[in-house]
């Protein structure tokens, strides 16, 4: 009904609603008085209406605004002085970033923008450069000028090995949610990525995305256990500027080939013939019956969201049209075979084939000399070709369904190698593997010697930084002794373990642990809490089977993150005064695990628990005003993030977990699961 009225009798409509009631009105994102002002004016003779469509009728009624401009200078002051004393500061410094922050009209993207620019440079000169520059990019009329004008100059501040990192944004769908594990190696196979000294090109990579997240022009979506970025994705904003300029460098091309429907003023035939990358958003079968020998030099082809099965004549195009292509990426698409002149694609550096279902790979794909990357999955066999391709950095050939010998010790470049089977592991002489950092092995272990596979993974001790494995049904992990690999922080093992003693030697300086399906039946944390240098601890389900755990007084000296997930048996944990005297974060999701000590873990500022039931909620309720805040964790899962407030004194503390503890344990009694 209310569709159809003017905006004045729209205005009668809610007057005479709230005029006998008690009301709470909340109006989100008011830009400005003039806004105010119009939302609130009635046109309307009645006399008690006083010119408001929001009456007054001493009822205690409230209307709560938020705007942008409440809190735009507190947001600024927060990304360019980076939380410092604005007053340490010059003044002229503080008057400039004001009227500099009026220019942003309130709009939050561009006042973050706006300091994430200027925190890097705090001399008077250069913020008098960025004001001027302003006001000559706002020139422009338009709403969102404000926005762009800062987008320009954050590109325009790019350092040069950055703008190619940023442009490549534009390949990607708007709010497309990006695997950075992809993105980085997509940048490294492009050639963006500077070889240092001493340090891999992917942690080089990943120091571009960090710079990249730190200038705001890249928004973080999950991060893992230890705060590595794993997903991103860009504002549409910020997406809009990086197609503007990839197109001006000719970086992408003029027209990207996507799906009518979605986007109906795309035309699906124009390439420029200078284009070196497209991203597809349509159905392969469109994509294919287009002419596409006007882009010769195309070096990079991707395809997002397509569905269907191809069939292998459809893809015999891209090695006749597309010579010296350089990436393929064709995650997602419904694939039977890949044709064998693929072999033909001798300036190919990655390959992607996640998710499409293929079954088999050509043998021609040892003529690939140049790849970097393979990443597929779920292969009935891998081709024993891989030695050929000895320029492979990143092997991913995960899920394996038969257990083939593969050779693969003659690829002495290769720095990730995760999915090879035990069986395909110890027939190679790993000694070869010199640069190998990152290693996972899975499939059926039963035949393995125990012997013969802890040395393999010792002749690694020069290099290994990761190793996860992974046993099928119900073999055994074997047995390692990894002392003598001491660059290994990261291991993670799921699987049955015979046992978990002194024997079983972990590196002095693992910093991160993950055991899962070991099926211990001892209490490993006699064992674990002796790892002097172990940051994080994730034990998950299956991985032991007692119903109590003790930590004593002394134990895991440098703890910061626990996780107990789906213990299903554990009753009891007992931490001993003096344990754990750094940990920051605590996860479970058994409430009838009872923790003691958990009042003597004076960092501990996160909590994450199982459930958000309204019960819960009003239980929590009781402490949340004190010293905790709390958020509820969306997803299938769902629980609740309970959160400490920070600069506490030790006194509060004391008294924020003795509070914790209470709520947890009245949790326990209402057997909360």
């Amino acid at each position: 009904m209310t569709e159809k009225l003017q905006e004045h009798e729209l205005g009668d409509f809610l007057h005479g609603h709230l005029k006998d009631n008690r009301y709470l009105i909340v109006l989100d994102d008011v830009w400005s008085p003039a806004d105010w002002s119009c939302l609130a004016k009635k046109s309307s003779n009645d006399p008690d209406c006083l010119g408001s469509v929001f009456p007054d009728g001493g009822k205690g009624s409230r209307i709560l605004l938020t705007t942008r401009y409440k809190e735009s200078w507190d947001l600024f002051r927060r990304k360019a002085f980076l939380d410092i004393d604005v007053e340490s500061y010059l003044p002229d410094l503080k008057e400039l970033g004001e009227k500099m922050v009026d220019k942003c009209n309130g709009l939050p993207l561009a006042i973050v923008l706006l300091g994430s620019l200027l925190s890097k440079n705090m001399s008077h000169i250069e913020w008098k450069k960025v004001h001027d520059n302003m006001s000559a990019y706002l020139a422009k009329e338009g709403q969102i000028a404000g926005v762009m004008t800062m987008l320009n100059l954050s590109y325009i501040d790019l350092p040069s090995y950055l703008k190619p990192c940023f442009l490549h944004l534009s390949l990607f769908l708007e709010d497309y949610v990006i695997s950075t594990r992809k993105l980085l190696l997509l940048w490294i196979s492009e050639g963006f990525v500077l070889q240092q000294d001493r340090q891999s090109m992917k942690d080089t990579a990943e120091i571009y995305l960090n710079e990249l997240i730190n200038r705001n022009l890249i928004q973080v979506v999950r991060t893992s256990v230890n705060a590595r970025v794993m997903e991103c994705r860009v504002h549409d904003f910020i997406q809009e500027l990086a197609i503007e300029k990839a197109k001006e460098h000719n970086f992408i091309g003029t027209n990207i080939v996507v799906d009518p429907h979605l986007f109906p003023s795309s035309s699906p035939s124009l390439f420029s013939s200078k284009s070196r990358r497209q991203s597809i958003y349509s159905d392969f079968e469109r994509y294919a019956s287009i002419e596409h020998y006007s882009t010769p030099y195309l070096r990079s082809l991707l395809y997002f969201n397509l569905g269907g099965i191809c069939r292998i004549s459809q893809l015999d195009f891209i090695t006749k049209c597309f010579k010296v292509l350089r990436v393929q990426d064709l995650e997602g698409l419904g694939i039977e075979n890949v044709p064998s002149i693929i072999g033909e694609l001798i300036h190919l550096r990655y390959l992607g084939l996640r998710h499409t279902g293929l079954k088999m790979l050509p043998l021609s794909v040892g003529n690939l000399r140049n790849l970097q990357t393979l990443d597929i999955n779920n292969l009935k066999r891998v081709p024993d070709v891989i030695w050929k391709i000895t320029n492979m950095r990143y092997l991913y050939i995960e899920e394996q369904e038969e257990d083939d010998p593969l050779k693969i010790d003659t690829v002495q470049n290769l720095q990730i190698l995760s999915g090879i089977t035990f069986n395909q592991w110890i027939r190679n002489n790993s000694s070869k593997l010199t640069c190998l950092e990152k290693l996972k092995i899975e499939g059926r272990c039963e035949l393995v010697e125990e012997v013969e596979f802890s040395n393999s993974i010792a002749k690694l001790h020069s290099s290994l930084k990761s190793l996860y494995l992974k046993a099928s049904d119900e073999s055994s992990i074997p047995s390692l002794a990894m002392s003598s690999c001491p660059h290994l922080c990261k291991l993670e093992i799921k699987g049955r373990m015979q046992k978990l003693t002194e024997t079983f030697k972990f590196p002095r300086n693992l910093s991160q642990l993950t055991l899962e399906a070991c099926r211990l039946e001892c209490d490993p944390m006699p064992i674990l809490e002796k790892l002097p240098n172990l940051l994080t601890l994730r034990l998950g389900a299956g991985s032991y089977l007692g119903k109590e755990m003790h930590v004593s007084a002394d134990g895991f000296p440098r703890l910061q993150i626990l996780q107990l997930l789906r213990f299903k048996e554990l009753v009891w944990l007992n931490i001993l005064k003096g344990a754990m005297p750094w940990l920051m974060q605590l996860e479970f999701d058994n409430f009838k695990t009872e923790i003691f000590g958990l009042n003597e873990l004076l960092n501990l500022v996160e909590v994450k628990i199982p459930f958000s039931s309204l019960l819960a909620m009003i239980l929590f309720h009781k402490i949340e005003d004190s010293f905790w805040g709390l958020t509820r964790i969306a997803g299938a899962k769902g629980g609740m993030h309970i959160c400490r407030q920070k600069g506490l004194t030790l006194a509060s503390s004391k008294q924020a977990l003795e509070q914790l503890a209470d709520f947890l344990e009245q949790c326990s009694r209402l057997n909360f699961v």
